[in-house]
């Protein structure tokens, strides 16, 4: 009797064994991708939104200069930065 009742005990833990093994077996769920990051934001709006506005703000500078608001240099550096958005 002692021999059939470890018999069934060996067998009980055998089973219970190949079942967590089979289970470690399984495949697992793929990872989730990684979330994309956002788009980077786009630049700022040019102050400048035609070529009438460009002018205007050309002749402006014009008129501080003559005005000797702006040193030549400064009119120089002020006009190159708009011709150059």
């Amino acid at each position: 009797m002692r021999r059939r009742a470890r018999r069934d005990q060996q067998e009980q833990e055998a089973a219970a064994y190949e079942a967590q093994s089979a289970a470690y077996r399984a495949p697992q769920p793929a990872a989730a991708p990684p979330a994309t990051p956002p788009p980077p934001a786009p630049p700022p709006a040019s102050t400048v939104s035609s070529g009438a506005s460009l002018l205007d703000q050309l002749r402006e500078l014009g008129q501080l200069r003559d005005d000797g608001v702006l040193t030549e240099e400064e009119f120089a550096t002020q006009k190159g930065r708009l011709l150059n958005q």
